[in-house]
């Protein structure tokens, strides 16, 4: 029997910032069997509606830079919660990387502050903070690291071109941000992602993570962003709304992955990344951390540990193949 796909409403995505589904090496996200919804704002508001059963802190792995520990909430979601969301009555979510505020008992409706997110081990310094939301069918073991249910957005993403250069706007100890690319004035949906150049709007570690994935784009909607040569920056996104298994992605005009939708469990489909690596003014980076944000200029996420550039720096990309190409583990 096929898993039940919990579709997240669009009233709900839209109250964060960004959001991604497969920007992690953990398996539930190389499955689509998990979303990451950025708040942007340092307090981890519920996704969900319902009254909350548990409330536990969990080990994670030892980052410099991370807190000791880790939070997991457990909520018993509302029926007509689920009824709106596609899940079978008796849902479970399981809500992680917040420290929680709530008891067990307490009920929480969407929009409610849970607590104050925090710096976890289980995601990479250059990732923000974020409220990671799976959930489990009913009867199951909320408490297990594995057997959560199918999640997909209910909610377009606009697919935006870039041509590979921008400014550095933002820098941290190991990313920088690019002010490209730029969604086309007046644009008036809520979420964009970078687009392949055939128009499919991309999410992941490109390609640092050995699987990335697809958001479904706006059927109809022309490929906007500030790419001037080349399909990418006037092709039509319907085509690329949902890709087939199969299908071929570029970027930059290299190929950076085959989409799987064969075994894709929900949503939009994975990606399989090429073996390629990506390049900063002609010399290798980890990688693009990839997902779909609100905003006229959501900007490129360079994922850089071992290089520096300075505020104002303008940085050219470029992707090659590679016999060597950056994986990242979960470890």
């Amino acid at each position: 029997m096929t898993d039940a796909t919990v579709s997240l409403p669009a009233d709900v995505v839209e109250r964060y910032e960004k959001f991604s589904r497969f920007n992690s090496p953990y398996p539930a996200h190389d499955r689509g069997r998990a979303v990451d919804l950025y708040p942007g704002d340092g307090v981890g508001r519920s996704p969900v509606a319902g009254t909350v059963r548990e409330v536990r802190t969990v080990g994670c792995p030892d980052r410099s830079y991370a807190a000791a520990e880790d939070h997991l909430i457990v909520v018993d979601l509302a029926d007509e919660w689920c009824a709106r969301a596609g899940a079978p009555p008796g849902t479970v979510a399981r809500i992680l990387h917040v420290i929680p505020e709530v008891d067990p008992g307490d009920r929480v409706a969407v929009g409610d502050a849970l607590g104050p997110t925090t710096r976890s081990g289980f995601f990479g310094q250059w990732v923000d903070d974020h409220v990671h939301l799976g959930f489990r069918p009913p009867g199951a073991n909320p408490l297990r690291a594995s057997g959560s249910l199918p999640v997909a957005a209910d909610v377009p993403v606009e697919p935006v071109a870039w041509d590979g250069t921008g400014a550095v706007v933002e820098r941290g100890p190991t990313h920088v941000v690019l002010d490209g690319p730029r969604r086309a004035a007046g644009a008036d949906r809520s979420f964009a992602a970078l687009a392949s150049d055939e128009g499919v709007p991309l999410d992941g570690g490109l390609t640092h993570y050995a699987g990335g994935g697809t958001f479904e784009a706006d059927e109809g909607a022309p490929t906007t962003g500030d790419a001037e040569e080349g399909a990418s920056a006037t092709r039509d996104a319907e085509e690329g709304a949902s890709a087939a298994d199969g299908t071929t992605l570029s970027l930059l005009g290299t190929k950076v992955g085959t989409v799987r939708a064969d075994d894709t469990d929900a949503g939009a489909p994975r990606v399989e990344w090429a073996a390629v690596d990506v390049r900063a003014n002609g010399r290798r980076v980890t990688g693009l951390s990839l997902f779909a944000a609100r905003g006229d200029r959501f900007g490129v996420k360079v994922v850089c540990p071992d290089r520096e550039f300075e505020i104002g720096e303008s940085v050219t990309l470029d992707i090659v193949p590679s016999d060597d190409p950056i994986r990242l583990g979960v470890g």
